[in-house]
This record gives structure tokens, C-alpha cells and sequence, in this order.
């Protein structure tokens, strides 16, 4: 069972992997996110994971959609956040920066960051009915993606903190 959750693990890994190496290559020009396309692989590949690691019994079957929905949501706001952030980034020049309306920035970081959280809210309230009816067993499975996903993400944030400390 263990080896199901750690293939399903490493599956995330390695399809991320070359998103994580483009990302990093592409540095030299700026911050650049994955396509639209790389991110529904990578949502599809999440979503499958989870519910591979978790391996639900028909019972528990009928809360999935809703868990699915949220997860798909919350992928789909993200990607649309990273393209108002790329969209202001290549429409400022250095002049512009200076000339910017902080209030507004404020106000616009303060809009994101209720999207978020209600992104959040929802995925809660969408993974509450499921996870009453998980086992102890498919807790600790849900437990270990996700401690393995989180390590990932936080391995590659620290990779290219380093890697922009060594540019400077």
C-alpha cells in the first residue's frame, strides 16, 4: 500500500520536475510560470494522486467530485493571479515602478489575497464530508502526499533562493 502512495508520489515529482527545470532556466529573463496546459497536467496529475493514495470506497466515492471541483478551482484561480502578476511585471518599465500607486497595489494584493483564502475556504469545506469518512489508515496516506508535496515545493523554493543569492 505504501509503495501505491510513494509510485503515486514520485509520479507528482517527476512531472513537475521539468516544470521546476524550466522555470529555473528561463531565470536569467525573469519569473516565468508554466503554461496553462502544464498546469491542468499538473492538476490532473495532483488530483489523481490524492485519490489514488487515498483509495476511496464506494462509499466515500460519492464526496470526491466536490474535493475534485475545489482542488480544479483553486488551480484555475492561481494560474488566472500569475497572469495579472506577469501581465503587470511586463507592462512596467523601471519609470513606472516609481510612478506607481501604492493604494491601488494595496488594494489589488488585498482582492488576491481574499481569493485565495476563499479558494481555501472552499477546498475546506469541500474535503470536511470525505475526510469524516476516512480510515486512520487513508489519513496517514493523505498525511504522506502531502508531506511529500510540501517538502518538493519547499526544496525548489529554497533551490532558487539560493540560486538567486549566487546571481548577486
Amino acid at each position: 500500500m505504501i509503495k501505491k502512495v510513494a509510485v503515486a508520489a514520485a509520479a507528482v515529482l517527476v512531472t513537475a520536475s521539468p516544470l521546476a527545470y524550466a522555470a529555473e532556466t528561463s531565470s536569467s529573463v525573469g519569473v516565468t510560470h508554466p503554461s496553462v496546459t502544464d498546469l491542468n497536467a499538473l492538476t490532473d496529475v495532483r488530483v489523481a494522486t490524492i485519490k489514488a493514495a487515498l483509495q476511496l470506497t464506494p462509499d466515500q466515492e460519492k464526496y470526491w467530485p466536490a474535493v475534485e471541483d475545489a482542488i480544479r478551482a483553486r488551480a484555475k484561480n492561481r494560474q488566472a493571479r500569475w497572469e495579472r502578476v506577469a501581465e503587470l511585471r511586463d507592462s512596467s518599465s523601471p519609470e513606472a515602478l516609481h510612478e506607481r500607486n501604492l493604494v491601488q497595489l494595496m488594494q489589488r494584493r488585498a482582492e488576491s489575497l481574499s481569493q485565495r483564502a476563499l479558494d481555501l475556504k472552499k477546498l475546506a469545506d469541500a474535503w470536511e464530508p470525505l475526510y469524516k469518512t476516512l480510515s486512520q489508515e487513508q489519513k496517514k496516506r493523505m498525511a504522506f502526499v502531502t508531506l511529500v508535496a510540501t517538502r518538493g515545493i519547499r526544496d525548489r523554493i529554497e533551490h532558487r533562493i539560493d540560486s538567486e543569492d549566487d546571481d548577486e
